[in-house]
């Protein structure tokens, strides 16, 4: 798991640090970091460091002395560095430390923007964790930038350290080098893509409070998901119901079913008219048609609203008090819920919940997810490219390719979700409940990865590649 913690916590984390050590440690540690990864970029990108050409924004925080003193390191090492000031004031130290190693400097102008283009490596400290809002008008144009690496220090300039929202131009970076922890920018979308790869580096920062989120990783899944024991039977293995598909929607139910055998689940029921229930039998002829003993229930993959048969179904379901994955057609009249009801909307349909609109919910994914949270009482999975899971935790995933954008895939998270909370030992444990639901994303998001192979997909596709990509996780064999 990455841990993410917000800026408050680090700045608490941070005083203490230094209160301990000798004046300038953290920014000294944090700069010798962040002059090993510009190096290591610039190793990748150009070939070498000798007389290769970076330019250093210094903005008046502490990011930008973090910078300055990068710069230094940097041009020691024979790399011909400019920083180019964005603030009347910087740290006036590393500034100094940065002018006896040959780094050349100025004050911004207007038309920068040229001698940025014209880089090897771009060095962003312009904002610190404390910015927010977007950049300012004066360097707005960077947001267009084409031609160099980017390494952006603690966060790219434009964007607020303590939320995934994008409200602003922001100058993305190609490497994000935070220090200590990530923060909670990091793992949220829409902001995430921004701060493409991520490398937290150590500077020693402990007794760091609870997180305020996390990303969960592959590994994480290989070390939770269920495996049967000896002693395990169908029953005990975990029983999915599945309310699903109707005669107009044929493939939500087949791919639900599908999605939750190829997870793992004892057994499979799905409850539904006779047209899907025939297909079901046919792609999976194990599953038992009819309702039954349950732990676990998927309601909603193409169901109509209009259809009383099947609405009927899933609010009988709901009544029974099991954890259930509640998607697409499920996602109306909504009863009392509970933590163990997972909603799974995508962004358009957690919107309609709100009564807000779409964008607004792409801006900033994980303050309407919350708003769906607290107003029902159930565990929230947003899906999108970095899906966002609120409930007992806050947890995101970013596992999936771009080619999961398709038809059906939905239905497929459906299924694996739903196998994953009728394995649950504690299926009333919040906590729990919340970590399978991330886990699900994660895996789908593997599964997707191994049938794509960097192509398009289908999402029957990704169902079937659920065995192989549980197998190939990380951690998968260790005992």
């Amino acid at each position: 798991m990455i841990a993410a913690h917000t800026v408050e916590d680090v700045r608490r984390t941070e005083a203490a640090a230094m209160a301990a050590l000798p004046p300038g440690t953290l920014m000294q540690r944090a700069a010798a970091a962040l002059a090993v990864a510009c190096a290591d970029v610039l190793r990748e990108t150009t070939g070498g460091l000798t007389g290769r050409r970076v330019v250093v924004l210094a903005g008046a925080g502490d990011n930008g002395g973090d910078a300055l003193l990068a710069a230094a390191r940097l041009a020691r090492r024979g790399v011909a560095v400019t920083a180019l000031r964005t603030a009347d004031r910087v740290h006036d130290e590393a500034l100094a430390d940065a002018h006896r190693a040959g780094v050349r400097s100025r004050p911004w102008r207007p038309g920068d923007e040229d001698v940025c283009a014209g880089a090897d490596l771009l060095l962003d400290g312009i904002a610190g964790i404390g910015g927010r809002g977007g950049l300012r008008p004066a360097f707005e144009g960077l947001s267009a930038l084409d031609g160099p690496a980017v390494v952006a220090v603690d966060l790219p300039s434009g964007l607020d350290a303590d939320t995934g929202a994008v409200t602003g131009e922001v100058l993305a970076a190609d490497l994000t080098v935070t220090f200590g922890t990530a923060k909670p920018v990091h793992l949220l979308g829409p902001a995430a893509a921004l701060c493409g790869r991520l490398l937290v580096a150590d500077i020693g920062l402990t007794d760091l409070p609870a997180p305020a989120l996390e990303r969960v990783e592959p590994a994480d899944v290989a070390a939770r998901w269920r495996r049967p024991r000896p002693s395990d039977d169908k029953y005990s293995r975990g029983v999915v119901g599945v309310v699903a598909g109707g005669p107009d929607y044929t493939g939500a139910a087949v791919l639900a079913v599908q999605a939750a055998v190829r997870a793992g689940a004892g057994m499979v029921r799905y409850v539904g008219p006779a047209h899907p229930s025939e297909l079901v039998r046919h792609a999976r002829p194990e599953v038992v048609a009819g309702p039954g003993r349950v732990q676990a229930w998927v309601l909603g993959p193409g169901v109509s609203p209009d259809d009383p048969d099947q609405q009927a179904h899933v609010r009988e379901a709901l009544r029974g008090g099991e954890p259930a994955v509640v998607d697409a057609g499920a996602l109306t009249d909504l009863p009392d819920l509970g933590p163990q009801h997972v909603l799974t909307p995508h962004a358009g349909e957690l919107a309609r919940l709100l009564g807000a609109e779409r964008s607004a919910v792409e801006a900033d994914p994980l303050t309407h997810a919350r708003r769906v949270h607290e107003e029902t009482g159930a565990t929230v999975l947003l899906k999108g490219t970095v899906t966002t899971v609120v409930g007992a935790r806050v947890l995101t995933a970013a596992a999936a390719p771009a080619w999961l954008a398709t038809a059906g895939a939905g239905d497929v998270l459906a299924g694996i979700l739903g196998t994953a909370l009728a394995g649950l030992r504690d299926p009333h444990d919040p906590e729990a409940v919340a970590l399978a639901a991330a886990d699900a994303a994660v895996l789908h998001g593997c599964a997707a990865a191994l049938a794509s192979a960097g192509g398009p997909l289908a999402a029957l596709d990704v169902a079937e590649a659920v065995p192989a990509a549980l197998t190939s996780l990380p951690g998968w064999d260790t005992p």
